[in-house]
């Protein structure tokens, strides 16, 4: 079913509306979306849909939860679209949003949220790492525990080598260095919103995201929930060493101005540095006339000078490369194709409820 861009952008406003409000979106109040962005997932993608499906059937029976999957491919460059478009829509209506090209993540992670219904969200990995059995935890602890954002982080990184935790201490300690909103350490992407947090993310207009920064900043009630993740069961992952130093930049810029206050910190560390060198040659000088070294000295601080300044202007580069691409307006992603699948079950098709796409 063919959805135009007009008509999505009014549903989403009208949603958004509403919760700003403060009215009660009674038509979300028992729906669940699953979002699952794809990029290359076509071998385990049955496997994955059939868990998924299992755990929607199991929410409507003992939750009353109506639930839509929501398949996102990414630009995929094997059958990723093919099997996803195959897939069958047994206990829960299934959508299949097919991107122009290869936007990323975060941009794949931002069409799920539009394409999702009006209730919860559940956002979680299509390379089976993420435990689908664990979806039904996280729905407890927004139902009965009445939290809006319930987030998944590993519970240890002892599998992992000592560079990479280092690595990945320092990120977090960077981004959430005198910022309001911290992230907590080693939270993923796989977590549930409740309607209202939803509807929250959705009215945040940047299109630089990053979007474990934007769910905390948020704010509501936030719990935590740790698990170890599986194994990858098919292929090998996309996220190699340049791609995560790729994207702790683009969360570093987008999310937070820590790497302009390390800049200013280096800057007045410099400053300091040169007065208390120069002080000490001038002392050196004029008390023992011990002659100062002129050339090795003035080479050295001219490349520590010119090295620091090239940094710091490449770090205020990134700064305003974002700005430009705020000031720009582009959309942050262009849909293909768009199709959806209603339950072929009567329960899930049942007078009252409505699929995703209505």
């Amino acid at each position: 079913m063919a959805v135009s861009l007009g008509e999505r952008a009014g549903s989403l406003r009208a949603s958004v509306g509403q919760a700003a409000k403060g009215t009660p979106l009674a038509d979300g109040a028992r729906q669940l979306s699953i979002v699952v962005p794809l990029f290359n997932e076509g071998a385990g993608l049955d496997g994955l849909h059939a868990k998924l499906t299992a755990v929607a059937k199991t929410l409507r029976e003992t939750r009353g939860l109506v639930c839509d999957i929501v398949y996102v491919d990414d630009g995929s460059r094997d059958n990723t679209l093919v099997t996803a478009k195959a897939l069958p829509a047994e206990a829960a209506d299934v959508q299949v949003v097919s991107l122009s090209r290869n936007f990323g993540k975060e941009a794949a992670l931002l069409a799920g949220l539009d394409h999702a219904g009006h209730g919860a969200v559940l956002f979680i990995d299509g390379d089976g790492q993420h435990p689908p059995a664990l979806i039904e935890t996280l729905v407890g602890h927004w139902i009965d525990g009445g939290n809006d954002v319930v987030f998944t982080a590993k519970a240890d990184r002892t599998d992992e080598s000592a560079a990479k935790r280092f690595a990945v201490k320092t990120f977090y300690w960077l981004i959430n260095w005198g910022a309001r909103a911290k992230i907590p350490p080693d939270a993923g992407d796989f977590r549930l919103l409740s309607p209202r947090a939803a509807a929250a993310l959705r009215q945040l207009p940047e299109r630089n995201r990053f979007f474990k920064g934007l769910a905390t900043w948020i704010g509501f009630r936030q719990i935590r929930v740790d698990y170890n993740p599986a194994p990858r069961a098919h292929g090998s992952s996309t996220w190699g060493m340049r791609s995560l130093i790729g994207l702790s930049v683009e969360g570093l810029t987008s999310f937070s101005v820590a790497p302009l206050r390390v800049a200013s910190m280096l800057g007045l560390l410099l400053a300091a540095s040169s007065l208390v060198f120069g002080s000490y040659m001038m002392l050196e000088s004029f008390l023992y006339g011990t002659s100062v070294p002129g050339y090795p000295s003035l080479i050295v601080g001219m490349m520590i000078l010119g090295g620091v300044q090239l940094l710091m202007i490449g770090v205020m580069g990134e700064y305003i490369g974002k700005v430009l691409s705020e000031i720009k307006a582009r959309p942050v992603y262009f849909i293909a194709e768009h199709t959806t699948k209603s339950a072929t079950d009567s329960e899930q098709a049942a007078p009252g409820s409505r699929s995703a796409a209505e």
